[in-house]
């Protein structure tokens, strides 16, 4: 402690710090200020130890020595701070499945997607992914699970299984965001994933599109359908008759439907191509409507009219699905009826594609003739629909 003084008393305006061999360095600002500080301080300035003149240097050791003591016992408190709030998260996340934060990533997204958007999103991951990755800690989510959902469907069509992916990924990312879970998304494609799966667009094994039934045995399978006493039965009769998609027919409410005008309104929220879309109900499709109302447990106009096991949410798209399984025809998909109409209509009818098109919610318009053309062609529309449901009676 001498040397300290000695400095300060030789040389008393020569600004910095002086040191007395043992880490501890006074301040020689002016002849009447003398502070003790400590140099590992992590502050930009260094932290007074001591303000009083000439401190015996045992004293100002042990100043120095209860400062570090305080700094690892802060260190040590943060340290145990930041480990409590990643168990807690940990505790957190161990109670949330996938199938809960998937829906909660549906949820927060909910006022940027259109309703088909948020149904197509619930179906896919619940069809498919659901089944492995459902009930499982999202915390728990590996490689292999993801592997285990992704494997089979990319062999069958790795277009779709490949939008399956991202969308998991995506539920991944936004569990580690909240916290839910650490460490690298499983479902990663570059540099993950790619080096496990066949890239999406490569000559592997597959179908086009939606697995679909010949349209000359719409009829049989349709007899054998009507005999199923399941809400699921009605509600596939009813995507078949009318040649919608699966969401837009399990998100169907009772006030899109006017029962005198035979007509069904989607919204623009409700169509992918975001246009109002109107549906012609054929007689057979009006007689499924009133069996589905005898059902009715719930008067709301916004009530669904196929709903499911729970109340106030719609039948689940699975339910459809199960549904062909449990008739030994799970080599179809429920999209596939579509492409059997459209089959229909191109090979057994005379109506122009224009009108096909139409029944099947495409848009009309191009370039060339939106200014020709405004209507939706409803009427003859509705000559076609009736034909369909006609020829789906026969076997």
């Amino acid at each position: 402690m001498g040397e300290v003084t000695t400095a300060k008393r030789n040389n008393p305006s020569k600004p910095g710090g002086h040191s007395d061999g043992t880490d501890v360095y006074m301040n020689a600002e002016d002849a009447e200020r003398r502070r003790y500080l400590d140099p590992r301080s992590t502050k930009r300035h260094a932290r007074l130890l001591n303000p009083l003149p000439d401190p015996p240097a045992g004293q100002a050791w042990d100043a120095k020595i209860a400062t570090r003591k305080q700094a690892r016992r802060s260190g040590r408190a943060t340290t145990e701070r930041r480990t409590k709030e990643t168990s807690s998260r940990h505790v957190i996340a161990g109670l949330k499945t996938f199938s809960e934060v998937a829906e909660c990533y549906v949820a927060a997204n909910h006022a940027s997607w259109r309703a088909c958007k948020r149904h197509l999103w619930r179906n896919t991951l619940g069809t498919y992914a659901a089944p492995v990755l459902g009930k499982l800690p999202v915390v728990q989510v590996d490689v292999r699970a993801v592997m285990q959902v992704l494997v089979p469907f990319w062999r069958e069509n790795p277009e779709a299984a490949s939008r399956l992916r991202s969308r998991i990924e995506s539920v991944l990312d936004y569990a580690t965001a909240q916290g839910w879970r650490d460490g690298e998304n499983p479902a990663r494609w570059r540099g993950h994933l790619d080096k496990l799966l066949p890239a999406a667009n490569s000559k592997v094994a597959r179908v086009r599109g939606a697995k679909s039934l010949p349209w000359p045995e719409i009829g049989k399978f349709m007899a054998a359908l009507q005999k199923q006493d399941v809400t699921s039965a009605l509600a596939l009769q009813f995507a078949i008759l009318t040649a919608t998609r699966t969401a837009e027919v399990l998100g169907l409410r009772w006030h899109e439907i006017d029962m005198n005008a035979a007509v069904w309104t989607l919204a623009p929220n409700r169509k992918v191509s975001g246009r109002l879309h109107r549906v012609p109900l054929s007689d057979a499709a009006l007689a499924l409507l009133r069996d589905a109302a005898k059902l009715r447990t719930n008067e709301a106009t916004d009530s669904f009219v196929f709903p499911g096991g729970k109340e106030g949410k719609a039948l689940s798209g699975m339910a459809m699905q199960m549904l062909l399984r449990r008739m030994r025809r799970g080599n179809l998909a429920t999209q596939g009826f579509r492409g059997t109409f459209r089959d229909w209509c191109a090979e057994a009818t005379s109506y122009p594609q224009d009108v096909a098109e139409a029944a099947l919610g495409y848009s009309l318009h191009d370039n060339t003739n939106e200014e020709h053309q405004r209507g939706d062609l409803l009427e003859t529309r509705r000559h076609l629909m009736a034909e369909w449901a006609l020829f789906c009676s026969r076997f």
